[in-house]
């Protein structure tokens, strides 16, 4: 039972029907506000309390539990950042990520190139390989049909897999550094994706545009209990490497999947 709206109702020797009418509510809606301690639409509290002279916060003090679950909500978001295009990353910004990763680094990509081509890129993932962080990389590969098509689709004139092989050269020297990883994959991607820790990256595909001019989603994981944007991507990355094939050095070169 609301007392505080049935009070001031009284005090202001305001009747049901009259509330009713103020609001253009029926009659038994406002009798539910009083005995069921029903919340209103803000937009009848704010004609009840203006009729009422109080507060809508003091006649239904639930909304100020709402308000804070709200902001409880917004503040626990997992959505960091949206960043207009992949370039509007600053440098600095990925080699925090990177630096500061201790457990997970993982990158999906066609090519990649502009991850590849970081300054001293593979120095560093060897030296945080080396304590400790599991470093996995999946490329497109080269050989493929997803590769080609979507070479034909932004327009590269078949540099696609000259790119990619380009982009892996980068990695050799770290191929035999336990914990560091290369793989291959023929899937259609939607989302390029690079992950560290509990901070991911997704970089949408829009059909006809290169990677680097679309938007850059930055997440981070709030609550590992609790399967959110993060864990939607991770699966994801999670789902093309268990069906890539590892890129392996064979006498002197790394081949292909498919040779």
């Amino acid at each position: 039972m609301n007392d505080r709206l049935r009070t001031a109702m009284s005090q202001r020797g305001l009747s049901v029907q009259a509330l009713a009418e103020a609001c253009a509510v029926d009659p038994k809606t406002v009798e539910r506000w009083l005995s069921k301690s029903r919340v209103p639409h803000r937009q009848y509290r704010w004609v009840a309390a203006n009729l009422l002279g109080s507060d809508e916060t003091y006649l239904w003090p639930a909304i100020v539990d709402q308000q804070q679950h709200r902001r409880k909500v917004e503040s626990i978001s997992e959505l960091v950042r949206l960043y207009p295009n992949r370039a509007a990353m600053s440098l600095q910004a990925w080699q925090t990520l990177i630096n500061e990763s201790a457990e997970a680094i993982d990158v999906l990509v066609y090519s990649g190139t502009f991850f590849s081509q970081m300054p001293n890129i593979s120095r560093i993932l060897e030296a945080r390989c080396r304590m400790g962080v599991r470093i996995r990389i999946c490329f497109g590969d080269p050989g493929c049909d997803a590769v080609a098509r979507r070479d034909e689709e932004e327009g590269l004139e078949g540099t696609l897999s000259s790119k990619i092989r380009a982009a892996r050269t980068y990695f050799r020297s770290i191929m035999s550094v336990e914990g560091c990883e290369v793989r291959l994959h023929q899937t259609t991607l939607y989302n390029s994706i690079f992950r560290f820790d509990d901070n991911l990256l997704a970089n949408p595909h829009v059909w006809g545009h290169p990677a680097s001019m679309n938007p850059l989603l930055h997440f981070r994981r709030v609550d590992p209990t609790t399967a959110g944007l993060f864990d939607h991507y991770r699966d994801s990355f999670e789902a093309v490497w268990g069906s890539a094939a590892p890129w392996a050095p064979i006498s002197g070169r790394i081949q292909d999947a498919a040779n």
